[in-house]
């Protein structure tokens, strides 16, 4: 940086001509740079720049307007060319002009219309106000130094003036548009505020200067086009009713889906933008060309179309904020989003050197040898052929990243080997191609591709998304016969195709990312149940695009915030509460499930995934279905779930039920009733079936007195009950019960009483009488049988009932069997104690933990049943053995 300001000043004019100029003209704009130029140029600045109020007359306004703009752009080109000002500086203070100068501008017009008086809104009665809209890079905040401003006119309702004069709301409107545009674009003796941009506006410039709302709307609804959603993402309301225009813009923006088919429409934008730079030889243009400024926005962009409605975090206007999302989001890698930000700032900073020459909105590279030089030295380079190879590869890296993220769809490679026998199904035998590939069936594999063909779901279907499918029917044929279970997996691949044939983007996500077909199959091979899970949520496809994310462990607290987040977007509408908590829990399951057939996980650390999952939403549901309470005394209820069975012990499976109950502790006089209230909802939450299916089923029949019983109760009532009333089975059911969500003081005081229950002293005799009683109508209801693990005599309940028995007959003297370890643990710790043999312990743990794997991978399969094999007959036997030692009783399977 110079030491002092008139080298700063000279530096600059020597990369300016403009500035050279304007200092030349304006002794006044040379005197405040030298005063001021070290500091940045504030809204506030602008502010008192000239007392406005008294700047009535529209010449006066654009004067003072445009030489507020010549001082801007003075400080600006010397902070920048000194290396003071930042690139979002130079983009934010240049955007902060714009914005402040539209504002200026419309009251100075409005001003000179009071003759008409104030336009009037026909339903609602109200004063209307027009609504100024910034688009492309003023919306954005990142609009470069020479740039034009693209704007769009809007108002609220149709209706007319009260004034002396009448018209039409339309009508004032319009008069008051072009006053503002002249204010701006007009060339006077100072020049030019901006230049004024309108062809973005509905029907470009065959279209009306001005639209209301319903207008708007309806145009919107059925003639926007696939580039309008793009330009509208960046839509900033500068003056009138933002959050209005908002709602009404946002759905046509920003679909409730992953839109997928926004790689194609941005793809083809740029196509087209591509074959007009080679037209027109514009590869020099650093905004327009191969790896140009427009490539890296396009990145940013693309993502927000996809998943903008989905996360609404993505829902912003400028690119370097929208690339910093992408990175926080693992959407971009984070060293390509670093990449790109160096790149976009070189871009960027290149364009403003361009303009800063002569004031022209240029991109495009000069031809002349000491212009080049001049370019190259203000970007910090020896000479032009240093610059130029800095460039290419800045250029190199946003082409690389643009063609990674638009790569081509497998609908425009070369047709594929098995396309024909897709395409011509219908009229040919393709069983013997079929029994090639190695499917064991293949007139079975043939008649479900006919039946697929020949379908009205398939024949109905709209001939781009036609497309799509026949160009990955001969790919999913190809992947799904390269298992040994071909048959069962392409059968399963067909049932997801008939599920999503309606839906286009997902048909797009399968086209634009062909590397999941491989993920997809492999999954389908691997499980009739997550076939089945996936082809009922569909939008979990997404899952499938990136491995880090797939195959990540669950970082549980990062998982957390990113869900609160979520909640908080959807503040206000229950139903998107709902479905967040719904998308959620279902992503959550499938990356599980998918660790899980890669051999991630072992059984009881998945088990304790999926527990940590439910207690994860079930705490985020309890307090935001509070939220929806109304009339609620406290903002933080004092209420508390509590597991018991499979999500107590933390040995849920992907289709467990919750056992829960509700406990509350407040003094508060409608407390029982707020906190009834609470615990309907909560189940209406949990158990509903919305767009996004069902979060869990949910059983509440083991509160005090069952289904006759209270919906929620009191933490004293709970303990009275469970002192008092309670049967034997229902301290059985408490040896598997544990707090997992709400209020954690009333945790702990369920932790203590469950402890104290446990620990009570018993008659061993009379305890082996019940529970024995118990087992024995448990078999009345489900006998059993040695394909069923879990009702078999030996099998899993046997072996959860002799622990059970064990805790209520010894933790009295043995408390470290009240610990909620799980089944395989509190064994070890009575042999332990020697309560029972060590040896017959050990085979019986073996046992359990084959029953479990034996019933989880009957699950996945879709199987209510198991193959029984000599390894379970043994393990049925090692839980008999222990059964009888615990109770005396030899099992009589007679």
């Amino acid at each position: 940086m110079p030491a002092n300001t008139s080298d700063a000043i000279a530096r600059s004019c020597e990369f300016s001509q403009y500035l050279h100029r304007l200092l030349s003209a304006r002794p006044e704009q040379a005197q405040r740079l030298e005063q001021k130029w070290r500091q940045p140029f504030t809204l506030d600045e602008m502010q008192t720049f000239v007392d406005w109020p008294t700047q009535t007359a529209p010449e006066q306004q654009a004067s003072a307007l445009r030489q507020l703009r010549q001082a801007v752009m003075a400080r600006l080109i010397c902070r920048d060319l000194n290396g003071l000002a930042s690139l979002d500086e130079v983009m934010s203070t240049i955007s902060q002009l714009a914005e402040f100068a539209v504002r200026q501008a419309l009251a100075c017009a409005a001003a000179a219309l009071t003759q008409y008086g104030q336009p009037i809104g026909e339903d609602s009665g109200e004063p209307q106000q027009l609504i100024v809209i910034g688009m492309g890079k003023l919306g954005g905040g990142e609009l470069n130094v020479s740039s034009d401003i693209d704007l769009i006119f809007i108002y609220p309702e149709g209706g007319e003036t009260n004034g002396a004069r009448r018209i039409s709301n339309h009508e004032y409107f319009t008069q008051l548009g072009k006053r503002l545009i002249a204010l701006l674009n007009d060339i006077t003796p100072d020049g030019q505020v901006f230049r004024v941009d309108m062809r973005l506006r509905p029907y470009g410039d065959s279209g009306p200067l001005v639209m209301s709302f319903a207008a708007l709307e309806n145009y919107l609804l059925s003639q926007g086009r696939e580039w309008e959603r793009y330009a509208w993402i960046k839509a900033k309301a500068l003056t009138g009713d933002a959050e209005a225009l908002n709602q009404l813009v946002r759905p046509f923006v920003y679909r409730k889906y992953l839109d997928y088919n926004a790689y194609g429409a941005m793809r083809e934008l740029h196509a087209q933008i591509r074959r007009e730079v080679a037209r027109r030889d514009m590869a020099d243009n650093i905004k327009l060309g191969p790896g140009g400024i427009r490539e890296a926005e396009f990145i940013a962009q693309v993502f927000q179309l996809i998943r903008g409605g989905r996360d609404r975090t993505l829902q912003l206007r400028g690119t370097r904020a929208t690339l910093d999302r992408l990175a926080a989001l693992r959407l971009l890698e984070p060293d390509a989003v670093e990449e790109l930000q160096a790149a976009y700032a070189f871009l960027r900073n290149l364009e403003h050197r361009l303009q800063y020459l002569d004031d022209q909105q240029t991109q495009t590279l000069p031809a002349a040898p000491d212009t080049r030089q001049k370019i190259a030295a203000s970007m910090g380079f020896a000479d032009w052929p240093a610059f130029e190879d800095a460039l290419t590869a800045v250029r190199a890296k946003v082409s690389r990243h643009f063609e990674q993220v638009f790569i081509l769809p497998s609908e425009d490679s070369p047709d594929h080997p098995l396309s024909e026998l897709w395409l011509d199904v219908s009229e040919q035998a393709p069983e013997q191609k079929l029994a090639e590939l190695g499917y064991a069936d293949p007139q079975a594999v043939a008649r479900q591709l006919k039946g697929l063909a020949q379908s009205q779901r398939y024949l109905q279907m709209p001939l781009s998304g036609r497309k799509k499918l026949d160009a990955l029917m001969p790919a999913l044929i190809e992947v799904a016969s390269r298992f040994p279970n071909a048959d069962d997996t392409l059968s399963r691949i067909i049932g997801l195709m008939e599920a999503i044939s309606r839906r286009a983007s997902y048909l797009a996500l399968l086209t634009e990312y062909p590397q999941t077909l491989q993920r997809l199959a492999s999954l389908y091979s691997a499980s009739a149940w997550v076939s089945a899970y996936l082809s009922r949520h569909p939008i979990l496809l997404d899952e499938l695009l990136d491995v880090r994310v797939l195959y990540a462990a669950p970082d549980w607290p990062q998982l957390a915030a990113q869900l609160e987040a979520q909640l908080d977007q959807a503040e206000g509408d229950v139903e998107a509460k709902m479905d967040a908590l719904r998308h959620f829990q279902h992503a959550q399951t499938f990356r599980l499930v998918a660790q899980d057939l890669a051999g991630m996980w072992t059984l009881e650390a998945l088990s304790d995934e999926l527990s940590r999952l439910a207690d994860l939403v079930l705490d985020a549901a309890v307090r935001h279905a509070w939220r929806d309470i109304p009339s609620r005394h406290t903002d933080t209820p004092r209420f508390a779930v509590i597991g018991y069975g499979k999500l107590g012990g933390k040995e849920l499976g992907y289709a467990s039920d919750l056992d829960i109950i509700f406990l509350y502790d407040d003094p508060h006089p409608e407390a029982p009733d707020l906190y009834s209230r609470l615990a309907r909802k909560l189940s209406t939450w949990l158990t509903s079936a919305t767009a996004a299916g069902v979060l869990y089923d949910i059983d509440l029949r083991l509160r005090p007195n069952g289904a006759s019983g209270l919906l929620v109760s009191s933490i004293a009532a709970f303990r009275q009950y469970q002192e008092n009333q309670a049967w034997a089975w229902e301290h059985q059911a408490l040896t598997r019960a544990r707090f997992v969500a709400g209020d954690t003081d009333i945790g702990a005081q369920f932790e203590a009483e469950r402890h104290a229950i446990l620990t009570l002293q018993r008659d061993p005799a009379k305890l082996r009488d019940e529970v024995l009683a118990m087992r024995q109508r448990m078999l009345e209801s489900h006998p059993a049988r040695e394909d069923d693990v879990k009702n078999a005599r030996g099998g899993i309940i046997d072996v959860e009932f002799i622990v059970q028995y064990l805790i209520l007959a010894h933790a009295r003297r043995l408390p470290a069997l009240t610990g909620n370890t799980g089944n395989i643990a509190l064994l070890a710790v009575a042999a332990e104690a020697g309560l029972i043999d060590a040896g017959l312990a050990e085979h019986a743990r073996d046992a359990y933990r084959l029953f479990r794997r034996l019933q989880h991978a009957a699950r996945l399969n879709d199987k209510q049943n198991v193959d029984v094999v000599p390894e379970l007959q043994a393990a049925y036997y090692s839980g008999r053995q222990l059964w009888q030692q615990v109770f005396e009783q030899a099992l009589d399977f007679s």
